[in-house]
């Protein structure tokens, strides 16, 4: 955790004042790197969307540049650890976070709540306004590199000459689904069911649209004063550069539209792909639970194992759980599932998803861990051949950078169903099959899966065209080249001028 870098690099406020913001700079006499920019980065409130913010923060430092991070207090202080050499030029910024009615006491990220308490989330988060204003008036910001949510971000930007990128944590083709700004914020789809149909903007063949289920639930994390669509159409429509995490190379089409969609300038940031490792970080060595893990694995034939991780906002009824549980049994393959410990719907805790009896049921096959998990060291493992994944952007890159294919669960809010079609059109993984309507599947259709995408001939297509896809989403190379041109882009834009 950040937590543990030498306290010159970074301290966390206590300071409650919501009107208030607190400013901590890294000084150190060994900054001789020239620092070109000073750019402001502000994700929204969620691990799938801070994570990604602070990658390429690291990389923005690496090329010379000031960045100020700018979160709350406990989602700074979870940061994993980052080089210590970038500390001179990465500061963090705290917010204290503001306190809403219907907001849980201490909630500072959507993995803290339920679904449908969301929207209170956001609430809270608009009520940053006042103190990034504060911040930005002193600090003599070139960039901000922002999220989809600060719908009011433009207004106070331009006043100060600062210029906007819009960070889209998404793939291209849930951008280009979402469609044009103007239509987001007039609201051309006014009822669900036109969500589940590919919209007439789309001039390629493309599968993605969703289910109805998916779109209701989506709409449930949303402010009505403020919904999303109306958040990202007016962040498009007020910025000056569209960045996003794809790249010609995996999506082609959607990159091709998008400039004439957005009617902005598009500039794909890559697909970030992580650097895997092999070797046993400090951490690792600490904890008994990935040696005890790590023998288990070891243990297992190459390939024959696979991974389920619904990452930490899935939310599914006891009933569907049990559903779940008995599908990866039903399997007969060998597994780990990590379990996360977080509400799965309002009085339900992680530890009840599973039936009675489970866990001994399958105990010479499969591994249950609950709470964290060193993901990436699982997926890198030998024996690990396939992931059973809630569909997040940033975890089927992972597991596709190493060749995998997936079994795809699409978890009810984000863009996670548009990954999935996206993810089950190009045959490098299988979608399980769910009522379109409720959602509801059956263990039958979740074992079924399972042994195709692992084991079985016809899923073989499906995994020679996974392990083909490391060329694209594990080349690190590649990636720093998109980053490489995006940097270019922040240090030669010419602002207009009247």
């Amino acid at each position: 955790m950040i937590s543990n870098v030498k306290i010159s690099a970074i301290r966390v406020s206590k300071q409650s004042n919501i009107s208030s913001c607190n400013i901590h700079h890294s000084v150190s006499s060994m900054s001789i790197i020239q620092q070109k920019l000073h750019i402001a980065v502000f994700p929204w409130l969620a691990y799938g969307h801070i994570l990604p913010f602070l990658e390429v923060s690291k990389f923005l430092v690496q090329m010379g540049h000031r960045v100020s991070y700018i979160s709350t207090p406990k989602n700074i202080s979870r940061l994993p650890k980052f080089p210590l050499e970038l500390s001179p030029n990465l500061s963090f910024v705290v917010l204290s976070m503001p306190q809403v009615e219907g907001l849980p006491l201490g909630v500072e990220s959507t993995a803290d709540i339920p679904v449908h308490k969301v929207p209170y989330l956001k609430k809270a988060y608009d009520n940053l306004e006042t103190p990034l204003a504060d911040f930005l008036k002193t600090s003599r910001v070139d960039w901000i590199i922002h999220d989809f949510a600060p719908h009011w971000l433009p207004r106070i930007a331009a006043p100060m000459g600062i210029s906007l990128v819009f960070f889209l944590i998404y793939s291209a083709s849930t951008t280009a689904f979402y469609g044009p700004p103007d239509k987001l914020i007039g609201g051309h789809r006014q009822r669900s069911e036109e969500f589940t149909v590919t919209p007439e903007w789309i001039d390629y063949p493309s599968n993605i649209a969703f289910k109805l289920h998916e779109i209701v639930n989506l709409e449930q994390c949303m402010d009505q004063e403020a919904n999303d669509f109306i958040r990202w159409g007016s962040a498009v429509q007020g910025c000056q550069v569209v960045t996003l995490r794809s790249c010609p190379e995996f999506e082609p089409d959607p990159l091709r539209l998008l400039p004439r969609l957005l009617q902005k300038p598009v500039v794909p940031i890559g697909l970030l792909p992580p650097l895997v490792t092999s070797a046993p970080s400090d951490e690792d060595d600490e904890d008994d639970t990935w040696k005890s893990l790590g023998k288990w694995l070891d243990g297992k034939n190459p390939k024959s194992v696979f991974y389920i991780a619904l990452g930490t906002e899935v939310a599914l009824s006891l009933s569907l759980s049990h559903e779940l549980a008995l599908g990866i049994e039903k399997s007969g393959l060998p597994f780990v599932w990590i379990i996360k410990n977080r509400p799965l719907v309002e009085g339900q805790m992680a530890q009840d998803i599973l039936p009675p009896g489970f866990e001994d049921r399958v105990s010479d096959r499969g591994f249950v861990l609950r709470g964290w998990a060193p993901q990436m060291r699982i997926l890198a493992h030998p024996s690990i051949g396939g992931f059973l994944t809630h569909c997040g952007w940033s975890s089927t890159i992972e597991a596709l950078g190493l060749g995998l294919p997936l079994i795809l669960f699409s978890g009810a809010s984000s863009d996670l169903g548009l990954v999935a079609r996206l993810l089950h059109g190009k045959r490098v993984g299988m979608e399980i099959e769910r009522n379109e309507v409720d959602g509801s599947f059956t263990s039958e259709a979740v074992a079924k899966v399972i042994r195709v995408v692992m084991v079985e001939a016809d899923g073989e297509p499906i995994r020679a065209n996974a392990s083909a896809m490391r060329e694209i989403c594990g080349n690190v190379e590649l990636g720093r080249k998109y980053l490489t041109e995006f940097t270019r882009f922040l240090e030669n834009y010419k602002p207009l001028t009247l």
